[in-house]
């Protein structure tokens, strides 16, 4: 009563008007702040997720569930939810287009590859366009130790477009950048033979059903996924916009990668090459 009198006299109504006052300014003073932001809502932007811009930008200072929490407070006002990360497996379709079983075998592929200690070592595979749409589709490929991602038009999936997109990768990259292969035994790898003849490229191919095998690139175009939904006709993407959304991806840092981006070192393995 003391503390609520005012001129000597206590009033219920002045007393509750102070416990207003009083709450709005206690407790502990929170991390946010609009100039805070703004770099978030930059670098989500960029489709980075909330743990990449925690451990690249603010390690041990806040968490990235903090920034999932102001998301869902809608203090990220200029924030589009569908830049965020989807988590969790999903189940994939039984593969029907046909496999081989030719070709050396992912268990006589050096452990120095599966343990990612050398550079040069790449994931193949191919995104497609969705049932009913074009034959359009992407070759892509992801290099095991850096995570570095890049993709190819094709016009159709087959083992000749195939072809060209590794030689054109194969004549972009400097010697030794460019030693194997791991692909899953899809039709268009059948050509296999013809890459091994005119590069120095050795194949090897993962086992049935094992996608697993090839983590680096199934989890790389489920990224690509998100720019490019299954219901996209790969045919009718731009060249443009496939080189922005392949940008993105290169420039999130990564956990694995002590929070360098994959182009960063992606970049730093070429110039041991040099």
């Amino acid at each position: 009563m003391k503390r609520n009198s005012q001129d000597g006299f206590y009033k219920s109504e002045n007393a509750q008007k102070n416990y207003i006052d009083r709450r709005l300014h206690c407790g502990r003073i929170g991390k946010w702040s609009s100039e805070l932001g703004d770099i978030l809502n930059e670098k989500l932007e960029l489709t980075w997720s909330p743990e990449q811009i925690v451990g690249r930008l603010f390690q041990g200072s806040i968490s990235f569930k903090t920034i999932y929490r102001w998301i869902y407070q809608g203090l990220l006002v200029n924030q589009n939810l569908n830049v965020l990360r989807h988590k969790g497996k999903r189940q994939k379709p039984q593969e029907t287009r046909g496999r081989f079983n030719v070709g050396t075998s992912i268990t006589k592929r050096p452990k120095e590859i599966r343990k990612r200690e050398t550079f040069g070592h790449w994931e193949l595979d191919s995104v497609v366009s969705s049932h009913g749409k074009s034959k359009g589709c992407f070759a892509t490929f992801v290099e095991r130790k850096t995570r570095w991602y890049v993709a190819f038009k094709m016009p159709n999936r087959t083992a000749t477009s195939m072809v060209q997109a590794i030689q054109t990768l194969y004549k972009q990259l400097p010697t030794g950048a460019f030693q194997t292969a791991t692909v899953d035994r899809g039709k268009e790898f059948e050509c296999y033979n013809t890459i091994e003849q005119d590069t120095d490229i050795q194949v090897y191919f993962a086992e049935p059903y094992s996608s697993w095998q090839r983590g680096s690139n199934e989890n790389a175009n489920g990224l690509l996924r998100e720019f490019f939904p299954k219901k996209t006709d790969l045919a009718k993407v731009s060249d443009e916009e496939l080189e922005n959304a392949l940008s993105l991806i290169n420039n999130r840092p990564r956990k694995c990668l002590k929070r360098k981006t994959t182009h960063e070192a992606f970049q730093e393995e070429l110039l041991h090459l040099i």
